[in-house]
């Protein structure tokens, strides 16, 4: 199929942003970089939740004829199906069912749905595994077919519907066999975190943390899950060192941890998966 010519479109990106996480907005200003140097789109532009400019007022400055709004999230939830959807006009709060593309005056709006659900966040999580490799080989870097690769996310106490995207993305590496294992394990149920090294068989096991931006979670919770003391995590966080060394032995077992995957470079290819989905051009 020809390749969807977006040079009459805008496109938003929306994060959630927070006061308290200065690296929250990241991800969303980097994809927002890098689809501008492209010159896809006539206009990119950011709006979230927590910070400026607004989810609310963001269409204000607008005015391409076709807008797509993508969510940079991960999974559907709360936040993607009714706080966005309310903040930008699509529906009324506590409304369900709204048309995900909607026509206001010369305008074709189409609100995409997020990108940690899509497919194509298999390869995302994939890349970050092999780069972490890479960047860290250490004395040897494994070959995939002696490596377990987990995929840790928040889990049912925060949005069940996380847990579900994680499965997914893991069945489709454990059906492909593109490492020895693959599993899905959790901050806030079971399996936990720290039980990757009971579960897994293989000597050497990859880490990759399924959020769009890294923060309390990735930088301390994770690693003292995986074992660090929480004092050690806390100094190197003052000192501005990563809080986990790549790769690190722990319970007779090499041990790489990788940054979260809302900043991996591919996430920019996953935003224009959801443009094109959003006109059936794929």
């Amino acid at each position: 199929m020809k390749s969807q010519d977006f040079s009459d479109a805008a496109l938003v990106l929306i994060g959630h942003g927070s006061t308290l996480n200065a690296e929250s907005a990241a991800p969303t200003y980097q994809h927002a970089d890098e689809l501008r140097r492209r010159g896809i789109f006539a206009q990119v532009v950011e709006a979230f939740w927590k910070l400026e400019p607004s989810i609310a007022a963001v269409l204000r400055g607008v005015f391409a004829p076709r807008v797509f709004i993508v969510p940079l999230f991960i999974s559907d939830g709360y936040f993607t199906e009714e706080v966005i959807p309310r903040e930008l006009g699509f529906c009324q709060k506590g409304q369900k069912h709204y048309s995900r593309t909607q026509r206001r005056g010369a305008q074709t709006l189409h609100y995409c749905g997020p990108v940690g659900t899509h497919e194509s966040m298999t390869r995302v999580i994939l890349a970050r595994a092999e780069d972490i490799l890479r960047r860290h080989p250490g004395s040897r870097a494994p070959e995939p077919s002696e490596t377990a690769l987990f995929v840790a996310g928040h889990g049912t106490g925060n949005n069940e519907n996380s847990r579900k995207a994680i499965e997914r993305h893991v069945d489709w590496i454990r059906s492909r066999r593109c490492y020895a294992e693959a599993h899905a394990v959790f901050l806030e149920e079971e399996p936990r975190v720290g039980d990757c090294y009971q579960i897994s068989r293989s000597s050497y096991l990859i880490i990759v943390p399924f959020f769009i931006s890294d923060g309390l979670h990735s930088y301390e919770d994770i690693p003292v899950m995986l074992g660090e003391s929480e004092a050690a995590v806390r100094e190197r966080l003052q000192k501005g060192l990563p809080t986990w060394r790549n790769p690190t032995d722990r319970n007779g077992k090499l041990l790489w941890y990788t940054p979260s995957v809302g900043s991996e470079p591919h996430v920019a290819d996953v935003i224009l998966e959801r443009t094109r989905e959003a006109i059936g051009d794929r």
